[in-house]
């Protein structure tokens, strides 16, 4: 009963919080205040009321409309909504196992308790830099260097309160620079391809920004759900240009539309929550596979 109130409750929760990452999607690119002026119709200035505000439920009541100029409301917005709603509910449908809060000390509750938090975080702004980059093609800095901070923070926390950890003799320090160094090398990853698309193609490839994702990944994921996430990412990514080219171009179309660039943010932050919540068992499968 705990684990369903607990999960029901991160359900509603993020739809709130993924309807408030709306606005922030709307307003950051143009650089507008999210907390002035109030929630309105982007065409016609119209002051949403507060039933027009509901996540998911106005979105359906108003027929995907506005209700003063009938502008149609995009489907980016229930589609956040859901998103996030869905991606709080499994973090805290795996957070609250009742046989693992059975053995949780008083001492280590906290912990989990801020982890949980920390993750429903991490996944809200996988989120938004998925979208932003798939409309803007814009991985902004002030998203992506908190996430690398506190990603690394929450594993030198959860190291320090881990006795198993420290009697393999894996202590703080060298949990510490061992989580860097991943860090560093999956940024240093996207470095390299994009310094070699630059080299054969002498033209940018891959934006810095992906490269700071691909550390936020490590921070919160470690190398391996990294380097998961982005092979993900590549064979979405692959499969998205193979239906592009699949597609004709209309006669009056340039031939340039075929080399039009492709939100590689977007597809690692699907690749990354892909990780985050399957990773374990599909680097164990493929490890099964591969006879390693």
């Amino acid at each position: 009963m705990i684990r369903l109130l607990g999960t029901t409750f991160a359900a509603l929760l993020g739809l709130a919080f993924g309807s408030f990452l709306n606005v922030c999607l709307s307003r950051w690119p143009q650089g507008e205040s999210i907390v002035c002026p109030r929630s309105h119709c982007r065409n016609c200035d119209h002051a949403l009321a507060w039933w027009e505000n509901i996540p998911l439920l106005s979105w359906l009541a108003l027929r995907g409309r506005c209700r003063n100029c009938k502008t149609p409301i995009g489907w980016r917005y229930p589609m956040v909504e859901l998103a996030v709603g869905v991606l709080w509910a499994l973090a805290a449908w795996r957070a609250i196992n009742p046989t693992d809060i059975l053995g949780v000390s008083s001492e280590e509750l906290p912990m989990a308790l801020i982890a949980l938090i920390f993750n429903l975080f991490f996944y809200w702004s996988l989120v938004a830099l998925a979208v932003l980059d798939a409309e803007h093609l814009w991985l902004p800095n002030w998203l992506t260097w908190p996430g690398i901070v506190v990603g690394y923070l929450l594993l030198n926390l959860q190291v320090d309160l881990d006795e198993a950890v420290l009697k393999i003799g894996m202590g703080p320090s060298y949990a510490a620079a061992s989580r860097l160094l991943e860090i560093l090398a999956a940024a240093a990853l996207i470095l390299l391809i994009r310094w070699t698309y630059k080299l054969i193609r002498h033209r940018e490839g891959l934006g810095l920004g992906d490269a700071k994702l691909m550390a936020l990944l490590a921070a919160w994921l470690g190398f391996p759900g990294a380097l998961l996430a982005f092979g993900l990412a590549v064979l979405l990514g692959s499969a998205v240009a193979l239906a592009m080219l699949a597609q004709p171009a209309s006669p009056g179309q340039s031939k340039e539309w075929a080399a039009r660039k492709l939100p590689l943010g977007t597809f690692l932050c699907i690749g990354g929550i892909v990780s985050s919540l399957w990773g374990q068992p599909i680097i164990a499968a493929y490890l099964r596979l591969s006879g390693l």
